[in-house]
């Protein structure tokens, strides 16, 4: 019962979002999406809003759990205001390369989840960020099932065939299948 869950690759992907402007001169305090936050440095291109729009950092500081940041393209607060809620993009082809068993979200969202002992579980439909390890949650046949996102339960990813193989520990699909 495989479902082709081979995730398609974006042509985008989204590293931050415009929360909204901070003083006169033209700087966004910006939400950060990404685990390298030190692409945002002077000279840095990004692609900004739904047009795309190339926008470089001229400077960025640390602002709370945020980044402030002056685009070259953002001359006052007027215009910072416009991009109140614009995603910060890169082009996939801009994306450091990751640590072995590490993935993007794009990569493991829509793949198909199979337990070890053969069972078609379902497929990935988004992922639960808690700070500790991520969980995955499977939509399946079976309903809604929450997989930690760790060695003992996430036993392969195999990303050419769209495919991920899971270890149910005793006791995990019982107390996490919702309908």
């Amino acid at each position: 019962m495989e479902r082709k869950g081979k995730p398609k690759t974006p042509r985008y992907l989204a590293v931050g979002r415009i929360i909204s402007p901070h003083g006169i001169r033209g700087e966004v305090e910006v939400d950060v999406h990404t685990d390298f936050p030190q692409r945002f440095q002077p000279g840095a291109r990004f692609l900004v809003g739904e047009r795309k729009s190339e926008m470089t950092v001229e400077s960025v500081r640390p602002y709370r759990k945020r980044l402030l940041i002056k685009f070259r393209e953002i001359p006052d607060r007027t215009r910072a205001d416009v991009w109140r809620g614009a995603w910060i993009h890169i082009p996939v082809e801009e994306a450091w390369p990751l640590e072995e068993d590490e993935y993007y979200e794009y990569q493991i969202l829509g793949l198909d989840v199979w337990s070890d002992e053969g069972e078609y579980l379902g497929q990935v439909d988004h992922i639960i960020y808690t700070g500790a390890n991520d969980v995955y949650v499977i939509r399946g046949p079976e309903g809604e099932i929450l997989l930690p996102a760790i060695k003992d339960v996430i036993l392969d990813v195999d990303l050419e065939k769209g495919r991920m193989t899971v270890h149910l520990l005793p006791g995990l699909v019982e107390t996490t299948r919702r309908s």
